[in-house]
């Protein structure tokens, strides 16, 4: 069949490039439809991927519970009136009646953060000192590249040992294994005994809701925080004592050799009353996310006297929101860089039949000498697939250019897929077939005899 039109292909060829600028005209539509459509598929495919390693990384069906802290001089009428009522605020009597209260819970970690400057051979250096329970890692998905986790003693009696994020790793420990190792935070040494992978997944907006930047971290027990660092139930003996007859010590801890850091402690008192800064619980199933959330926020409302003294949030429907939304904007983003491919195939066929007025003539010769009215079809539909394809090819090169150019300029993540480039691809051949082939009918249905007689 090919063999048979090769001479009518052959012809379309010669047009095309006997009307270099005319024909790159006329590409230009489809060159800018195929770019657009790729380099907008390519913004959504890469926000997709995004969100499903934010998803991954504030852990999948994890429950953040966070203190409410009002500042000095904030309160409202209804605070005060809260305030009376007395709350011991997140403590790890909460972890233990979650753990041991709610079957849903497949994990929960404690978790309180504390920011100085780690000391090292003369070099400082600022870090996020996080205080978790070993399931902290399997909630936020944090392989270890070397090292071992906390095992059980180190947990249960508060061992000065560390694991450290990659970036503390490549400042302190670039020449040298950093295990068994020391480092000095605060005016404490912990014993190095893992090192997390580098992550280089972006979590920006997330750091309010328990999402920390994991490369710069050192995590430690979290006994460890307690008895060394940073114990702020200590501050709320007094306030405790008064309140309530109950306890707020409790896990068989060694409260003789607690710490209470000295620029903490003056501000804690006022502000913040929470022995814990976070509890991550995470549930068996996703659908145990929203019954397991209503539990929660019952049974903190009772363990806390009434005080509605912390907040509930769920990171992954949160993400999976977003993602909604993304998808949505990515629809319009696309319907809108498609229109342009429509565009373009409009202007082909406008060419196109431009095109066979001016050769009315040759085709009246053709069809006088023993051209068909296929070969006349085949000789203009050839031009017009010709030129899309080619635009086509020319498209997916600048589509691929501007993705990237997105990804460095604007710093949004962008995946260009094989799916993309022919699904752009595929349409601007189809948009050359669908615009080509009316003016190539037309152009053969001419009277060879009118044709000829044409001026």
């Amino acid at each position: 069949m090919l063999k048979r039109y090769q001479h009518d292909i052959r012809i379309a060829v010669e047009s095309i490039l006997a009307n270099k600028l005319k024909s790159i005209l006329t590409a230009l539509g489809i060159i800018f439809g195929v770019a657009a459509v790729i380099s907008m598929l390519a913004i959504g495919k890469g926000a997709q991927q995004e969100i499903l390693d934010q998803i991954k990384m504030v852990g999948v069906n994890n429950i953040l519970i966070s203190p409410i802290v009002q500042e000095k001089g904030t309160e409202t009428e209804e605070g005060e009136k809260q305030l009376n009522k007395f709350s011991r605020g997140l403590t790890l009597l909460d972890v233990d009646a979650i753990r041991s209260s709610i079957p849903a819970v497949k994990r929960i970690s404690p978790e309180i953060s504390y920011n100085s400057t780690i000391v090292l051979n003369g070099m400082r250096y600022s870090a996020k000192l996080v205080g978790v329970a070993n399931d902290y890692f399997d909630l936020y998905n944090l392989p270890l590249s070397q090292g071992m986790f906390f095992n059980d003693y180190q947990e249960e009696y508060g061992i000065q040992v560390c694991i450290i994020g990659a970036n503390i790793r490549a400042k302190f420990f670039s020449q040298l294994d950093p295990l068994g190792q020391y480092i000095k935070f605060d005016n404490v040494w912990l014993k190095v005994i893992g090192v997390l992978e580098k992550t280089n997944v972006s979590l920006t907006g997330f750091e309010e809701q328990g999402v920390n930047v994991y490369n710069d971290n050192i995590y430690i027990p979290i006994k460890t925080m307690l008895m060394r660092y940073q114990n702020r139930a200590l501050v709320n003996t007094k306030l405790a004592t008064q309140a309530t007859s109950v306890s707020v010590f409790g896990g068989g801890m060694h409260m003789s050799r607690v710490v209470v850091s000295s620029s903490d402690a003056s501000t804690s008192a006022e502000t913040n009353y929470n022995q814990l800064d976070k509890i991550v619980v995470q549930v068996q199933e996703t659908e145990q996310l929203t019954p397991t959330t209503e539990v929660l926020s019952r049974m903190m409302l009772r363990r806390h006297s009434n005080v509605k003294d912390f907040e509930i949030t769920v990171p992954e429907l949160l993400l999976k929101q977003q993602q909604r939304t993304k998808d949505i904007f990515n629809i319009v983003l696309g319907a809108i860089a498609s229109i342009s491919l429509i565009v373009g195939g409009i202007g082909i066929m406008n060419i196109m039949f431009a095109s066979v007025m001016e050769r009315i003539k040759e085709i009246g010769t053709r069809m006088a000498i023993g051209a068909k009215k296929m070969d006349i079809v085949v000789q203009f539909l050839s031009e017009a697939v010709l030129i899309s394809v080619t635009g086509g090819f020319i498209g997916v090169f600048f589509g691929i250019i501007l993705a990237v150019a997105i990804q460095e300029i604007a710093g949004i993540t962008t995946i260009v897929s094989l799916f993309s480039i022919v699904v752009a691809f595929g349409v601007s051949a189809a948009v050359g077939v669908i615009f080509g082939y009316s003016p190539a009918k037309r152009a053969s249905e001419r009277d060879p005899i009118e044709s000829l007689r044409y001026e």
